[in-house]
């Protein structure tokens, strides 16, 4: 079993389902269109948020929503990144639902791009099924994603300092007790590279070490899997990359979501090709009013909740968590968003009366740098208990395989470039 990508800190086993979750190729085909293009337009929301703020002088995202992000990092302000690139690893959560005409639409439910977690469940997934069930994967063309790893050094590399010949990449972690841990050293393993910790760098002369059993060696990216609040100011130097940038959080910030379709359309000139939840934002005085009077029917979220936490889900509450609830936002209605309850597709899982129908999302995770990669599918997650729509593993939710059924042509890495530029990187180094 994999160890909970989301929990407090503490181990947790993660249920694995057997039965693979299936998405035909034209399906994903324009599922990662739609990524690449929304993981664009946010990458150019953080650069303008740090610099020129234009969003917020075309009147479109008011300022307010920015100076008062918890996620907003003034010391950004000014700075840039390699490729303006904050978001090198994104995992964009889709859920598919009914839409006006009852058919089925994919739509996000939510951006991860602080420190997006699952990847290695992904992975390890994949790797057990083919093992149980090689004949399976003889006779169905199953899309690969055994070279996430590769892709993901390639990302890193190419998000180095410029003129960095052969950049030195490690990731950071918190430490063992993490609850991701297993990932991240898994993720360090697979691409070959240091796992540290913060105690193993040292900044000198404006440059970033670690200390190695040889002597001190100079490191180029830093790919975090830790928090802004647990970053240590002194490793903030231009001559060394951390990825996800700092500050990347005032992108995924609930109260940002909505927003999300004006910036395709404002940064890229394009029509979204993934559709947003409908969202009432309880700032506004006419979605707070609607909110109020419909909050049995709603799911209402903390704009900084994550994990399955702070969130009311209206049809599954009782009478006295409904008016908990309906206090707290009166209290401060800046504080939460609320969307419709959907009614999410379901797949075929293995629950102990045999195989029933369980509610299910799906987690791409997308790459950028000089241009915009994934592997294709992602983490599907699936809600175990009857009914609910709590995916999440710390909620007790387990995971499933995803099969993007290859068509004629076979799928090689989806890519799109970021600014027209190819690229050609080198997919090994040395740790």
């Amino acid at each position: 079993g994999a160890k909970d990508e989301d929990g407090s800190g503490t181990e947790r086993l993660i249920p694995f389902d057997l039965l693979p979750r299936i998405i035909p190729a034209h399906e994903w085909e324009s599922m990662q269109k739609g990524l690449a293009q929304r993981v664009n337009a946010l990458n150019r929301f953080i650069h303008d948020v740090y610099h020129d703020q234009e969003i917020v002088k075309a009147g479109i995202i008011p300022s307010e929503q920015i100076n008062n992000n918890a996620q907003f990092r003034p010391e950004m302000i000014g700075v840039n990144v390699p490729n303006d690139v904050y978001s090198n690893i994104s995992g964009i959560d889709i859920v598919r639902a009914p839409d006006a005409e009852g058919k089925g639409e994919y739509y996000v439910l939510e951006d991860n791009l602080r420190v997006p977690s699952g990847v290695s469940y992904m992975l390890e997934n994949r790797k057990m099924m083919m093992r149980l069930f090689p004949e399976l994967f003889a006779q169905n063309r199953v899309a690969p994603v055994a070279h996430y790893p590769d892709l993901l050094l390639e990302t890193l590399r190419a998000s180095a300092p410029p003129a960095t010949a052969e950049p030195t990449v490690v990731v950071l972690t918190p430490g063992m007790y993490n609850s991701a841990y297993f990932e991240h050293a898994f993720l360090a393993q697979q691409m070959g590279v240091e796992l540290v910790e913060g105690q193993d760098l040292f900044v000198k002369d404006d440059f970033v070490y670690m200390r190695t059993t040889r002597g001190p060696r100079r490191v180029d990216v830093i790919y975090r899997r830790v928090d802004d609040d647990f970053l240590d100011p002194e490793v903030f130097r231009p001559n060394s990359v951390i990825c996800n940038g700092v500050g990347t959080g005032v992108a995924d910030d609930k109260s940002i979501y909505p927003y999300v379709p004006k910036m395709v359309e404002f940064y890229l000139g394009e029509k979204p090709i993934l559709k947003n939840v409908p969202t009432w934002m309880c700032r506004n005085k006419d979605d707070l009013g609607y909110v109020l009077a419909n909050l049995k029917d709603l799911v209402v979220k903390e704009v900084h909740g994550a994990g399955g936490y702070g969130m009311l889900i209206g049809p599954a509450a009782t009478q006295a968590e409904i008016e908990e609830f309906r206090q707290a936002v009166i209290a401060k209605p800046d504080g939460y968003i609320a969307q419709p309850t959907l009614s999410l597709s379901t797949s075929p899982t293995f629950v102990e009366s045999g195989v029933a129908p369980r509610h299910i999302d799906l987690r791409p995770f997308v790459l950028s740098a000089k241009e915009v990669q994934m592997v294709p599918g992602g983490l599907t997650r699936v809600a175990l208990k009857e009914g609910s729509l709590v995916v999440n593993s710390s909620q007790g939710g387990g995971t499933k395989d995803t099969w993007i059924l290859e068509s004629d042509r076979r799928f090689g890495t989806q890519s799109q470039s970021q600014n027209g530029q190819s690229q050609s990187q080198s997919q090994s180094q040395s740790a």
